[in-house]
This record gives C-alpha cells, structure tokens and sequence, in this order.
C-alpha cells in the first residue's frame, strides 16, 4: 500500500477511534489516539503483521482494542502515555520557547506597525495621530503599561519626545519601510531604558513591575515545590521497586499481585519524576540567567546615575547605547517571567497523570506488601556496590571507559536514560539505576550502565541478546519507547502507524542519581494550549501550589499590571 493511502487509512481509524471514545464520554486527542494504535499494533500478543495490508477484519480488531485501552481508568501505562503526550505537546526547549514567544509579539506588533509605517499623514491632526501611534507602540512592545492608561501614556509621550519630538515626523515618513521599523525598535528600547532609569531615581515608573523582585521570590517557591514533589515521587518509585524485588522471589505472590501492573505503575512514577527534574533543570538555569541579569541591572543603572550627575547636559553617544541595554535588560526580565509561569502551569498539571496510583495501590496495601522489606534509595543502591569496578582482563575486546581514565565521563549520554540494561532485560522489567563508577560499556559507539559487576559481566557476554530483550519488552509497553528513549530501534519498524505523531526525540536528564548529567536539548514543537484527558484529580494529598503572574504585556484594559496570583487552595478543601 503506498505511504500517503496507508496515512489515509490510519487517520480513518484514529478518527473512527475517537468517536467511539467520545460516545463513551473520553475525550481522546488524535495524538493520544495515534500513540495508542502504535502502542496495540507494536504489542506481539495482539497479533498484527506489520508486513502485510491491514483487512477489514485487522482494522475491526485494532479499533477494538484501542478503544478497550482508552476507556480503561485503572490503568497506570494509559495514565503514562497521556503523560508523555502531554508533555511533548506542551514543553520545548528554554531557546526554542523563548523563540517562538519572541515570533508571538512580534506577530501582534505587526499591525500597529503598519499603521505606523505606511502612514501618509500631511496634516497637523494627522501628524498628531501619528504620534500617538507611535507612543502606543512604544508601549506594546515594551510591555511596560497599557497605552490606554492615561498616566503611562503621559510619562512615554515625555520620554519620546526627549529623544524624538513630534517636529522630526516629517524626516521620519521620508525614510523606506525597512529604516522606520528599525528606528521605531530603537525608538522603543531608548525609551524604555529612559523610563526605567526615571523609575529607578523615584521619577517615574508607572505601571512598571518589579520583576526582578517578582523573579526573586517566584522562583525559590517553583523549586520547592518540584523539588517536594520529587521527593514524593522518588519516595514511591524506591517503594514500588523494593516490592518488585520481594514479588520477584515469591511466585505466590507475583500470581496474586499481578506483578505487571506494578510495573506499569512505576514506569509511571518514573516518567513524571524525569519530566519534573526536566523542568527543575530549566527553572534552575532561569535562577541562574535572573541573578546575573539582577547584578547587570545594578551596575548599568549606576553607569547611568555617574554619567547624569550633576550635568544639565549628556551627550547621546554616552546614555542611549546605556539606555538600550537597560531596555534588552528588563525585556530578558519579562522572558524569565512568562518562562517560569509557563514551566509551573505544566509541573502542575503532570500531577494530574497520576490518578491511578491511589486506586491500584492505596497506603495501606503498600504498606502490607513492604512488611520484612528494605526500601532502598537510588543513591543506596549505588553506594551499595560504589568500591565494584569491571574486571578488564575479562573483557579485552570491549572498551570500558571510567572516570579517572576518560574526557568528559559526566557528559556521556547513557543507554536506557541511565537504568541498568541488564536488569531490565533479565527481570522482564524492573528498572535500578545504573553505576557508571563501575565502568561503562561502550558498544557499536553507544554507553550502558549498570548497577553490578556482575550485572555489567553478563551484558558485555552478550550485549545484542539483552538489547532485543529489552526491544521486546517496550513492545508490549510502548510508553517505555519514551521512557527509555528507545525511538531509534523504532523508527523503521512500524511507519504506517506513526500517523499524526510528533517525530522527535525529547532528551531530558536521567535518572536523580546516575551521575550522567548532561545538556538538556531537545527538538520539538511549539508551545500549544491542549487539553488534558484525565478527569481525576491527581494522587498527592497536599495543595498543589497555582501561582501565575497576570498582565506583563498590558492589554486592553485602562490599568495593567503584572500582579501575582496565588490561587492555592487551603489545606482543609483538599
């Protein structure tokens, strides 16, 4: 079947999907949909041959199926797949979403701009208009105020013609297109620099907002709270492990607790801990750009106060390329701002992809199951065995690199996020960080941990039997294709069924403890306001903290400010 009428048969079955969600009340995204048909066609248990044309009957059966996974509100790796949707609809990188915010206010300019520069006023009321256009520009693109509040729009008229008086209109409608969007840019950060400045000696400032202060104190609060709720998480995924552990050595046990569930459960619990520490990674490089960018504002602001003093004249040469940076400034203050709103709005509704936890597993069953066990920690666990090193005689056609001995050895980017291959693929699951200390294996130019020598001997005896093995295994859980940035082994294996899917790979940090930190890069596409599927409140116990930060780019109403608000609820309503 060709690609574009195999693409058209799989968006028939998405949307037949869909409908027939919806007349069960879910609502199901095409993504989430499109996810799920890859999830039941990559299953082997279900039986589908990728090699040949799906028939009627096929199609019948995977829509069955589908729709039987989608309607199933007791199911942790549902709960994960929508996780990771939601996640990859909704996050980018710190550059590309500062980009795309960026292309976003240049698009709502983009109006007032041509009114400005296609203008042709003659007349003295037309030449007037004009400059109040100009002012109101000023002020959109600055965002400090809303050019409909009378006292901003004073002291930004006052500013402008300081520097551009209404006298220099006629050279300015003389110039092209081009040379007056760039002057009115310019026109716009010298302003600003100059209303800023004012605020800062006590004579002006209005509807300006203290955002370094506003920054200062909404940060440490975001990260207390993603730091709280990885501690729970990590809490329940060291719990959930150390069960595992125990069921793995009791049949009995595994038979009645229906083991496969667990798992899911903590894949679950893994996945939201490694999108939370990739939101912690960005909101501590905000931190980091807001503490320097805090001590640039101080030192330019006193640059500007030893040039004015005392003059009743400074040349432009030396204030407006001040000004401007005073201007880039405040602007990078407002992209951390709307940066650090965005990421807590998202941390905030991953909480709501845990739903199923509490049903499965309440505390008082976990609490039953941990009877006679020892919940480990990912940090214990690594000391455990942190003196264990690869015997290299063993192994001498396979290279083993090791920190003392390699360039770079925290920047390796590991296999399976930095969980031991080997135990994965010898449990039929389980997940235990990796202990680079011990050595990492590099095979056909990929990196492995794991969390034993002895663990480490038996991969290295037979890499590509434990690699299929753990192929196999993200078969019948496709969420481990993510969770495990497996994408690659998977790219070419079912190309009809990647319909409407985003084709990327998002590289976050690894597991808390693997000590393979890295960059965080990742390729996606741009911010986009998505619904949720879930209907059930998320499993923590404690008010999630909501705080957002309203009005930073003005708008239509006569006062705009940013103000911050705490939309918390007490302790007693939850």
């Amino acid at each position: 079947m060709p690609p574009t009428q195999a693409e058209s048969v799989i968006k028939n079955i998405i949307r037949e999907i869909g409908q027939e969600c919806a007349a069960h009340g879910e609502i199901a995204s095409e993504t989430v949909v499109a996810f799920m048909v890859k999830a039941v066609v990559l299953d082997p248990s279900n039986g589908f041959n990728m090699d040949r044309t799906l028939i009627k009957s096929d199609v019948q059966k995977l829509v069955k199926l589908c729709v039987a996974r989608l309607l199933d509100s007791k199911n942790p790796s549902l709960d994960t797949i929508k996780m990771q949707v939601y996640f990859d609809m909704n996050y980018t990188s710190r550059e590309d979403f500062l980009e795309e915010h960026h292309r976003v206010l240049e698009s709502r300019l983009s109006a007032v701009s041509r009114e400005i520069t296609d203008n042709r006023a003659c007349a003295r009321e037309e030449l007037e208009s004009l400059y109040r256009k100009i002012v109101s520009y000023v002020l959109l693109r600055s965002g400090l105020g809303s050019p409909t509040d009378i006292k901003i729009v004073r002291e930004a008229t006052a500013a402008l013609q300081s520097v551009f008086p209404q006298a220099e209109l006629g050279t300015f409608l003389t110039l092209g297109k081009k040379d007056k969007e760039r002057q009115l840019k310019e026109l716009t950060m010298i302003v600003t620099g100059i209303r800023l400045f004012n605020r800062d000696c006590g004579k002006g400032g209005e509807g300006i907002d203290d955002l370094p202060a506003i920054l200062h104190e909404a940060i440490p609060a975001t990260t207390q709270h993603i730091d709280s709720q990885l501690q729970i998480a990590q809490e329940q995924a060291f719990r959930y492990t150390a069960i595992l552990e125990k069921v793995m050595n009791n049949p009995l046990l595994a038979k009645e607790l229906e083991s496969y569930m667990l798992k899911e459960a903590l894949y679950n619990i893994r996945q939201y801990e490694i999108f939370l520490q990739t939101v912690l990674s960005d909101i501590i490089t905000c931190a980091q750009e807001v503490e320097m960018m805090i001590k640039q504002l101080a030192a330019q602001l006193e640059q500007l106060k030893m040039i004015v003093k005392s003059k009743t004249a400074v040349p432009t040469s030396q204030v407006f390329p001040i000004f401007i940076a005073l201007a880039s400034l405040w602007m990078s203050f407002q992209d951390e701002t709307v940066l650090i709103s965005v990421l807590s709005n998202l941390t905030t509704n991953l909480e709501l992809f845990l739903g199923t936890h509490e049903l499965l597993f309440p505390e008082k069953v976990i609490q039953a199951l941990l009877d006679g066990v020892t919940v480990k920690s990912d940090v214990f666990r690594i000391k455990e065995h942190i003196e264990e090193r690869v015997h290299l005689p063993d192994f001498r056609k396979l290279d083993w690199l090791f920190p003392e001995t390699t360039a770079n050895f925290d920047k390796l980017v590991i296999q399976y996020r930095g969980f031991c291959g080997y135990t994965f693929a010898s449990t039929d699951g389980l997940l235990l960080p990796g202990n680079p200390t011990i050595g990492i294996l590099k095979y056909k130019e990929k990196y492995y941990t794991f969390n034993t020598r002895d663990a480490a001997h038996s991969f290295a005896e037979n890499p590509e039997h434990y690699i299929n093995l753990i192929k196999e295994r993200a078969k019948k859980n496709a969420e481990l294709i993510q969770l495990l940035e497996l994408h690659q082994q998977f790219e070419t294996l079912i190309p009809y069924s990647q319909a409407n899917l985003r084709q990327k790979i998002t590289h976050s940090v690894q597991t808390d403890f693997s000590h393979m930190r890295r960059e965080n890069s990742s390729q996606v596409y741009p911010l986009k306001s998505v619904s949720t599927q879930s209907m059930r409140e998320g499993s923590t116990g404690v008010p999630r903290p909501q705080i957002f930060i309203a009005g930073l780019r003005g708008g239509p109403s006569k006062k705009t400010h940013g103000v911050k608000v705490n939309l918390t609820r007490a302790v007693d309503e939850t």
